[in-house]
């Protein structure tokens, strides 16, 4: 959905069909079961579950809308299609999609704006209140990139599916055009959660908001410890509250999470040139190339560095891997012009 668009048409939002067939009947009350289900695990994380938000939690309003909007069937995949088109033909709080903010469910419900985990935490709410056991999915090969002051922002694509992997249909709602993934992983609802307190987090350091953002931030560390991106947002909120030693300890553990974020790489490097531990941020950038990233300013980063030391041909290998990773970044572009004529 382009931004600023409703939906409508032939919809930006849609089902992609990834094999067909009806999944087995799921029990009753679903919401319900896996919301006490979640609440557990919240509980076993050390936190008070009525002080963790649920973004894709569903309130009375939705229940009732439901009931008077979407009619009923015994088949699940006529169910999930009759849901869609009830969401997308909503004429109180149409959705539009809006980058730049993550809303719970009851928000998008509410304003009907959201971005694409907004809307797919809107759609689990709406479609276990059905029995319909739907799901969230991480989309690696929609990954993006952008830089936003001292902040280099991984962002991930989020989706809601339904059904076994061999007759998967993932629900898509974001400004690209909609078409098969590759490379798709199911999070569980404890990480969606995560996920949610981590952009909130990320959203609150672009605001110049760093206490709210941490707070957000520590919170998604406690629910998932798994969550690389959550440590490199919280490591970003430790370093620009001054605290550079809290700050090197997150990037280390998101590092140690997963060994190829390359924004853990990146950001671990500043900080250690800030302190004067050039050497050791030289080291630690070179291992970026090794991991096959798919990050343009990773690269930039080590081709300045390369050509600071005066190593033009590593230098300039660094940078066309930058342009040919996004060749409408108008900062690899300059950064091999740049190149070009040292």
């Amino acid at each position: 959905m382009r931004p600023g668009r409703r939906a409508g048409g032939w919809r930006a939002a849609a089902l992609l069909v990834c094999g067909l067939g009806v999944v087995g009947c799921a029990s009753q009350g679903l919401g319900a079961r896996l919301e006490d289900e979640l609440q557990e695990q919240i509980r076993a994380r050390g936190l008070e579950p009525a002080k963790v938000v649920i973004p894709f939690a569903a309130t009375d309003d939705m229940r009732r809308w439901l009931e008077a909007e979407v009619p009923r069937s015994s088949r699940q995949e006529t169910q999930l299609n009759w849901l869609l088109q009830a969401l997308l033909n909503r004429t109180t709080a149409p959705l539009v999609y809006t980058a730049g903010h993550t809303g719970t469910a009851t928000d998008v419900f509410a304003n009907g704006t959201a971005n694409c985990l907004g809307f797919s935490q809107l759609f689990v709410a709406l479609a276990r209140e059905l029995d319909l056991p739907v799901y969230l999915l991480r989309v690696s090969d929609l990954q993006s990139f952008e830089r936003e002051g001292d902040l280099i922002v991984a962002s991930a694509h989020i989706t809601a599916a339904f059904g076994t992997p061999d007759r998967r249909r993932v629900l898509d709602f974001a400004e690209r055009p909609v078409r098969a993934y590759r490379w798709v992983e199911e999070i569980s609802d404890l990480t969606a959660v995560a996920l949610y307190y981590s952009n909130r987090g990320a959203e609150e350091l672009r605001e110049g908001r760093t206490a709210e953002g941490k707070d957000f931030l520590r919170t998604a560390v406690r629910l998932d410890p798994e969550l690389a991106e959550a440590w490199i947002n919280l490591g970003v909120a430790e370093r620009r509250a001054g605290d550079l030693v809290a700050a090197e300890t997150a990037y280390r553990r998101a590092l140690e999470v997963d060994p190829s974020t390359v924004t853990g790489y990146q950001n671990l490097s500043a900080l250690l040139r800030l302190v004067g531990r050039e050497q050791e941020a030289e080291d630690l950038l070179a291992l970026v190339d090794q991991s096959g990233n798919r990050n343009p300013f990773s690269y930039l980063a080590l081709g300045d560095l390369s050509l600071r030391l005066g190593r033009l041909e590593e230098a300039g290998r660094f940078y066309r891997r930058a342009v040919r990773l996004d060749p409408k970044q108008a900062e690899c572009q300059a950064a091999l012009g740049h190149w070009a004529l040292a």
